[in-house]
């Protein structure tokens, strides 16, 4: 692969990182300043309580028993979702050692830095989005946020196999167990969408999410199908990498600011 190629790339991971941080800082200072006190006159920011159950006695029997552990802070996890982006494209362009890192991977064919963020970042959105039908479980929270990074792990290991092979001796494996994987976190949510009686009156907001956040879920292994069939400009894995970068900022740029302006409706 030419070295140009790669000085093309970095600047554009640049761009896409600054893209991300700012938006980042505009949310923070939307959601503290002007829309606070303008828009919901000074009421406080969603913050969804997060809960732990557990088996009581109350002189009878056992009874189920519900303890508050927090208040999940909303905003500042959608904002986070942002600012690990941000993070991940200045980690790959800035450092020399990981920059060298960044295009050596390119060269076999994977991307390592790009799957450890989409773990944390795509599984706090899909966390974010579960809260939104009520899933408030700690216990809960915490597997479909796992559940959802060890998909994208199985992305990593996805491109570790396969690296250097040629496109008849792809092993699909870990990609099926991704997508097994990725599926259990919309189980959940759907089960407990389709729980609350009042479904009805779940905010439009609510549902453009779960839409928005489903198809761009799913270009994602598109993408990694078109680069492992070799299919057009996919033969270049590079063509692939840039695709991958801009599904990332369109999806996240679209979640972002739909839930962030979602949550603030009275």
């Amino acid at each position: 692969m030419e070295k140009t190629s790669f000085e093309s790339l970095k600047r554009f991971n640049m761009i896409m990182g600054g893209v991300h941080l700012l938006q980042g800082i505009i949310m923070l200072i939307l959601a503290y300043t002007v829309v606070q006190n303008a828009l919901l006159d000074g009421a406080p920011l969603f913050q969804p309580d997060i809960t732990i159950s557990f088996l009581d006695f109350d002189g009878e029997g056992l009874v189920l028993d519900t303890n508050v552990l927090f208040a999940l802070p909303f905003v500042v996890l959608v904002a986070s979702f942002l600012f690990l982006s941000a993070l991940a494209h200045a980690i790959i362009s800035f450092p020399k050692k990981t920059y060298a890192i960044y295009t050596r991977d390119l060269e076999k064919g994977m991307n390592q830095f790009r799957w450890y963020e989409y773990a944390l970042s795509s599984s706090i959105m899909i966390v974010l989005i579960a809260t939104l039908f009520g899933v408030y479980d700690l216990g809960t929270l915490l597997l479909i946020f796992f559940i959802n990074a060890s998909m994208n792990l199985f992305g990593l290991l996805m491109e570790q196999m396969n690296s250097g092979k040629d496109k008849k001796d792809v092993n699909w494996l870990p990609f099926i167990f991704g997508s097994i994987a990725g599926i259990i976190p919309w189980v959940i949510i759907v089960m407990q969408m389709f729980a609350t009686p009042a479904v009805d009156q779940i905010p439009g907001f609510v549902w453009a999410i779960v839409v928005v956040y489903f198809i761009t879920f799913n270009t994602f292994p598109v993408n990694m199908i078109l680069q492992y069939l070799g299919v057009g400009k996919w033969k270049n894995y590079l063509y692939g990498e840039r695709v991958y970068i801009i599904l990332s900022l369109v999806g996240k740029t679209l979640l972002a600011w739909l839930v962030f302006f979602g949550i603030m409706q009275p």
